[in-house]
């Protein structure tokens, strides 16, 4: 019988042969992979993954936060006499003071040092920040909730100790990032931002045109040379030491470069994907692997596999059909989209999310809105106070590519124009995102009820700067206990809101899910858990006028006694209709 070290050594070749089909190495397969796993070990014992197995339920919430959105001081207020906290500590109080354990899981967006792009230009793997904390603050946390990382795997920063080694053809980094030629037919290359995407350095062997797929300061790497891909199983393995336990793939559709395609979703990056998963499974299996694919909905979707890549997908269409179904009061293209979802597999869940650090994304709902309906989200936008960010595409055109925005202020009215439910409109959302299949991801200034940073955005001139308030801890309390400030109201509402999910079996990410055909402005949707026991139906008024709930047209069973769950109410025997306010929510279900 071959035991599991064998079967794991089989497993890790047949990837590396797949990925490294049409490559010359310098090494066999065998020997790329006995190093590999080597790395990936350390002094971890081998595991026997469980295929299949869900690594999560209704419990888990993760909040989603930069290391230093809380800080203990403003600028005006530093001074040497009082030195500032680390950010890091004073994040990890805040959520273990004020949050009432009702969030077990946090995603702090890169905590290393980097050079460009709030974090996204990285430096060096290795090292945390050192303006945010250390390790021990990192591995603090680590042990209260669970801990999801980043791996920016597609580039790093142009001022990195690899790419400096590239500018002088040193190692490590000599031979490390992806180069092309000016004559290179690089016009399918599907690009995500404006810039140019070569950028020509000078090396002590003559200028070199370096691929940037996000910007001149994030050079990609080269996954051609296996020396790249053993630099990362590392990083992965040091990650692991200090209990990340949930990974951030960041824009891994765009890793692997093979000129005359478009190099986006290549076969090499999915089987990169799946090596990586084979790997970390081997050492760690409750480990979570979700990619980050900012891309159009059925493309996103291939990053499942066949239940054998990422174990979680950003479900990046949600959040542009959510405010669009908001904003018009028209839920159609969202109940179309979701009955088009398959649920996700066993061992596999989708990653909602309705606002990020990043925009809201326009290239998600590609053939899923219609031109007129994007260009009303953008201008409403617009009017909100929010801006725009264009990416080129292939014929050269600048295309709106993403939205910068608040989502507080992008939902504080219609495409009407304001209106005096944006409180309303904002808690609809976010009850309609907990409720849904799948994990819920919460952005911290969602959380906080946080509204546009203008001042934040003309410091940078970075459209998602907007959306990337850094909070003094003193203000923000201040803020959240005032009983009249909206920041109180989001809140503690957002906070009730999880409390009654996670109670709920039926909103295990992997219950069954099916959208309702309610009639007007009404959106609904039915879960049933797992074991079958519980019933939830979701219904929620997404306009700005009263709706008639027709309680038979959900076929409730007559035999059971039904709760709304929002509201802690009964629905009493005979009752025929609920009457919904402008952007009400109900979780009607057979059991409290």
């Amino acid at each position: 019988m071959i035991s599991v070290s064998e079967l794991f050594l089989q497993r890790v070749e047949q990837h590396l042969r797949i990925i490294y089909d049409d490559v010359e190495l310098p090494l066999s397969i065998t020997e790329l992979a006995q190093q590999l796993i080597t790395v990936i070990l350390g002094s971890s014992p081998l595991r026997d993954p469980t295929p299949h197995k869900n690594r999560w339920d209704e419990q888990d919430i993760v909040l989603i936060a930069y290391g230093d959105s809380i800080i203990q001081h403003d600028d005006s207020e530093f001074a040497v006499s009082s030195p500032m906290e680390a950010p890091l500590k004073t994040l990890h109080r805040f959520i273990k003071e004020q949050c009432d354990r009702q969030l077990n899981a946090l995603h702090i967006l890169p905590f290393y040092p980097y050079s460009s792009d709030e974090g996204f230009a990285v430096m060096n793997y290795v090292q945390v920040n050192e303006s945010l904390g250390d390790w021990q603050d990192i591995k603090n946390i680590a042990n209260d909730v669970k801990l999801m990382a980043d791996l920016v795997i597609n580039h790093c920063s142009s001022r990195s100790v690899w790419f400096e080694n590239f500018l002088n053809d040193l190692h490590p980094g000599k031979d490390y990032f992806k180069t092309a030629s000016l004559n290179d037919d690089l016009s399918q290359v599907v690009r995500p931002r404006t810039s140019s995407l070569l950028h020509t350095v000078s090396t002590p062997s003559g200028g070199k045109h370096v691929w940037c797929t996000f910007s001149h300061d994030q050079v990609d790497f080269d996954f051609g040379n296996p020396d790249v891909l053993k630099e990362f199983v590392g990083i992965i393995r040091h990650y692991l030491d200090y209990g990340v336990r949930l990974f951030r793939l960041d824009a891994v559709a765009f890793l692997w470069k093979q000129l005359n395609t478009d190099c986006i979703n290549l076969p090499q990056t999915h089987e990169v994907v799946r090596l990586l998963r084979t790997l970390i499974e081997h050492v760690e299996p409750s480990v979570v692997i979700i990619t980050e694919t900012n891309i159009p909905n059925q493309e996103n979707l291939s990053y499942f596999g066949n239940a054998n890549e990422a174990h979680a997908i950003y479900n990046f269409a949600l959040p542009p059909l959510l405010l669009h179904t908001l904003l018009s009061g028209d839920s159609t293209a969202l109940k179309h989209w979701m009955m088009s979802m398959p649920p996700a597999q066993n061992g596999t869940a989708y990653f909602n999310f309705i606002a990020s650090h990043d925009g809201i994304g326009l290239r998600p709902i590609e053939g899923l809105l219609q031109p007129s309906e994007v260009a009303s989200l953008v201008s409403t936008t617009m009017q909100y106070g929010g801006r725009v960010s264009m990416r080129t595409s292939n014929d050269g055109t600048h295309t709106p590519y993403e939205l910068n925005i608040a989502l507080f202020d992008a939902l504080q009215g219609t495409h009407n124009g304001p209106d005096k439910f944006g409180l309303e409109r904002f808690m609809c959302a976010h009850a309609i995102m907990f409720a849904l299949e799948g994990i819920p991801g919460l952005y911290i200034h969602s959380l906080l009820g946080t509204t546009n940073d203008y001042e934040r955005f003309e410091n940078s001139q970075h459209n998602r700067a907007i959306n990337r308030h850094r909070w003094q801890e003193s203000k923000l309390l201040a803020a959240i206990d005032e009983k009249y400030s909206h920041h109180h109201k989001v809140f503690n509402g957002i906070k009730t809101l999880l409390a009654v999910r996670k109670k709920q079996s039926a909103f295990h990410p992997n219950a069954t899910q099916f959208t309702l055909h309610l009639a007007g402005g009404l959106f609904g949707f039915w879960r049933q858990s797992i074991d079958r026991r519980q019933s939830v139906f979701c219904v929620y008024n997404i306009s700005d006028k009263s709706q008639t709930l027709i309680l038979a047209d959900l076929n409730l069973i007559d035999t059971q006694q039904w709760f709304d769950l929002v509201s802690a109410k009964t629905i009493e025997q005979g009752q025929m209709n609920i009457e919904l306010e402008p952007y009400q929510s109900v979780w009607l279900s057979n059991l409290q």
